[in-house]
């Protein structure tokens, strides 16, 4: 196991010793302790226990992950639709459930945080079937933050999305940019986002929303067990690359004449390991009464071409590429910025395109070794 730590808040909250420990320095010290090794002793204090919702998926994997081995009690709650029970992270608990039914009961009385990733995400599929994202994504919420209000627990991160901000005026984009989505997906997720900031005010829950373009790599867990992406429909570009680079089929690069470097659409990668520690940060800043929002992006994105000739460097594959005409509504541009948090929280996209194509190498050959 690479890391030790035990995230740990006070026996006794009575305790003038600790009393002082929040969950959210608790959370930063624990991300510190990944980061270093170190080791808070445990006779002290008591592990910190978290749910999190859609934990059987790529992004909520990872996340569940990191959290366990930093010595969370961790919950998973998938209703594999789109999970994979195999994917549920060593060291959690894992139960079968929607959020709808089984959220209340996930979260007992003593969860201290949530971290939702549960959501539908496919934009496409949203503009063909608009009623199942609103009543997944936003249904599914209103239902959690019902059980929230229930047991008791306070505070919540929300895997949100820069789709929110639709075609931008202007990149990067700033968290003061206009929110205008351009499909139901964005559209649902936003109003994730104006339901939390309404539950904050209300009730008094902390909450932060996380927004973000496209998440790439995978991770490693303690175990060795290898976390990625395993969509059944797989829309997103490293994934698609090394698939065909696999089987030798060509990979479609969609317009080559935007006003970019070299003429290909560019846009925002992040390592998903590199997001599990901004949603560990995030936990950390949730604020009784307050709804934070926060942009994550890579600072300036990767163009198609880039993509595709990184990955034929990585594998060593000579993945055929073929040019074709625009697809509408791409825009040519899509980068979000991270100046906010990297301000407020310290978080920064610390890995590079290669890392992130490294580990989904590694991790696609894994599952073909299977």
């Amino acid at each position: 196991m690479t890391s030790q730590t035990t995230l740990l808040t006070p026996r006794s909250p009575t305790s003038s010793a600790y009393a002082y420990f929040s969950l959210g320095m608790l959370l930063a010290a624990s991300l510190d302790g990944v980061r270093s090794g170190q080791r808070v002793p445990a006779d002290h204090w008591r592990t910190v226990k978290l749910l999190v919702t859609g934990g059987a998926g790529y992004i909520g994997g990872v996340v569940a992950a990191k959290l366990a081995e930093a010595g969370h009690a961790v919950t998973v709650l998938d209703d594999l639709s789109t999970g994979h029970a195999d994917a549920v992270p060593a060291g959690t608990t894992f139960l079968p459930g929607s959020l709808r039914d089984d959220a209340k009961a996930a979260l007992g009385n003593d969860t201290d945080a949530i971290l939702h990733f549960a959501a539908h995400s496919l934009v496409g599929e949203s503009v063909g079937n608009p009623a199942k994202y609103w009543s997944n994504n936003l249904g599914g919420t209103l239902a959690l933050l019902d059980a929230m209000l229930q047991t008791g627990t306070r505070k919540i991160v929300f895997s949100s999305t820069a789709a929110v901000y639709g075609e931008p005026e202007s990149v990067p984009i700033t968290e003061t940019a206009p929110t205008r989505p351009t499909s139901p997906y964005g559209a649902s997720k936003l109003a994730v986002d104006t339901t939390l900031a309404e539950y904050a005010r209300m009730h008094g829950l902390g909450a932060v929303s996380l927004r973000y373009f496209n998440v790439a790599g995978a991770y490693q867990a303690a175990s060795g067990q290898w976390l990625g992406e395993r969509h059944d429909t797989e829309t997103h570009l490293i994934p698609t690359v090394l698939q065909r680079g696999m089987t030798g089929k060509a990979i479609q690069i969609f317009g080559t004449d935007y006003p970019t470097p070299d003429g290909t659409c560019v846009r925002d990668y992040i390592h998903v390991a590199d997001l599990a520690d901004a949603h560990l940060l995030a936990l950390g800043a949730c604020e009784a009464g307050r709804h934070r929002v926060y942009n994550l992006g890579n600072g300036t994105g990767f163009s198609n071409r880039e993509v595709v000739d990184a990955c034929r460097s990585v594998t060593g594959l000579d993945i055929p590429a073929e040019e074709a005409p625009r697809r509408a509504g791409d825009p040519a541009v899509l980068v979000a910025s991270s100046a906010l948090i990297r301000v407020e929280l310290g978080w920064h996209a610390a890995r590079d395109l290669r890392d992130m194509i490294d580990d989904a190498w590694r991790f696609t050959q894994a599952r073909s070794a299977q």
